[in-house]
């Protein structure tokens, strides 16, 4: 089973590009087991439909890179992380941890 990569973001917050870079280098050699979908986000209905979290925002199977919760009031805002952008590196172990999970033998 592929790992689905949702990448939401808006053009305003300079950080997407940063975050795109990293992942496009997370999933070098990892393209057939994934599935990404970009989403631009451009206005407050669109923020409501994805339950916007922040530009630049990385959702793996559905669930928040950082695990933060789906905000009630989501906004269009440049989103902070407490050590910065996540690198490449920790894109492409949280993918990884994903995979493995989904692909483990149950017993």
């Amino acid at each position: 089973m592929k790992v689905k990569l949702e990448f939401q973001y808006f053009e305003g917050c300079p950080n997407h590009i940063k975050m795109q870079k990293n992942l496009t280098e997370a999933i070098k050699g990892l393209e057939d087991k994934i599935e990404i979908e970009k989403v631009l986000v451009e206005d407050k209905v669109t923020a409501l439909q994805v339950k916007f979290r922040g530009s630049p925002t990385l959702l793996i199977n559905g669930e928040d890179f950082l695990g933060m919760p789906a905000p009630e009031e989501p906004s269009l805002g440049c989103r902070y992380y407490p050590n910065g952008i996540p690198s490449s590196n920790e894109i492409k172990n949280k993918i990884l941890e994903k995979f493995n999970k989904k692909n483990k033998p149950s017993k």
